[in-house]
């Protein structure tokens, strides 16, 4: 018999680009950007609607307070500085899912903040104690064998392993620097070979071709690729017939 997988796809949206109504009906939950290196109250009402409308579980995506960067370079903060800036930023997309009656499903640190965290425990320690508040009921998103996952899993927290679709990884599992030609993956089957080799054997290629053990949950596409609908609407019609399904 056939045995069917069930993965989660996620997206990092609300960062200007207005293209989530045609990126939901292919993914199953979001990284609303909440502030830090995007997003308003407006664009993330807006969101939240949307992922209502689509059966979207709805994550916060905080970022160091950085628009200028987009949140992709890393900033020296002090501690209180740093964990302010992050509760104002999940608390504000709190307020507004529970006037839609809807529950914060994940936390996922965007751009420097993620890669930061997960090399560097002391901020991974600061990281874990803005969001205290959330340890009983909403998961983390994290990468796998990182020093922020060894932490969080040490300290009680919930969580979801993520590995990304879109970006080739170095052997150490860390992603190839977007400021390579080749830190991103365009093509979409190759997004899909990725994927798959990622899902069925718990092996990820590296740039260089040799193969790392990895686990993942969930799987991000960027939603400010520039082809991210083509990569998920490819992906949907090709990982069913890899016998794998969308978890929703």
């Amino acid at each position: 018999m056939i045995r069917k997988v069930f993965i989660d796809i996620n997206c990092d949206v609300g960062e200007g680009l207005g293209n989530e109504s045609a990126l939901f009906p292919h993914i199953s939950s979001c990284n609303i950007a909440c502030g830090g290196h995007a997003g308003t109250i407006d664009t993330m009402s807006e969101i939240v609607r949307l992922a209502l409308k689509f059966d979207i579980k709805v994550g916060a995506h905080p970022s160091y307070p950085d628009r200028d960067n987009f949140g992709r370079k890393s900033m020296k903060m002090e501690k209180w500085h740093l964990k302010a800036s992050i509760r104002k930023q999940i608390k504000g997309l709190d307020a507004i899912l529970s006037k839609a009656e809807m529950q914060l499903h994940h936390i996922k640190a965007h751009g420097a903040l993620y890669n930061d965290i997960a090399g560097d425990l002391d901020l991974s320690k600061i990281y874990l104690e803005s969001i205290l508040a959330y340890k009983d009921h909403v998961l983390l998103y994290l990468p796998y064998g990182s020093v922020i996952e060894e932490e969080a899993r040490r300290q009680g927290y919930k969580i979801s392993l993520e590995a990304f679709g879109d970006r080739n990884y170095n052997e150490d599992l860390s992603l190839v620097s977007r400021r390579s030609s080749q830190g991103m993956i365009k093509e979409p089957k190759k997004v899909l070979d990725h994927i798959i080799s990622m899902v069925i054997n718990n092996k990820v290629y590296t740039l260089n071709g040799v193969q790392i053990p990895i686990q993942a949950d969930t799987y991000c596409i960027h939603g400010d690729t520039a082809n991210a609908l083509q990569i998920l609407m490819y992906l949907s019609d090709e990982l069913p017939k890899q016998h794998i399904f969308l978890k929703k």
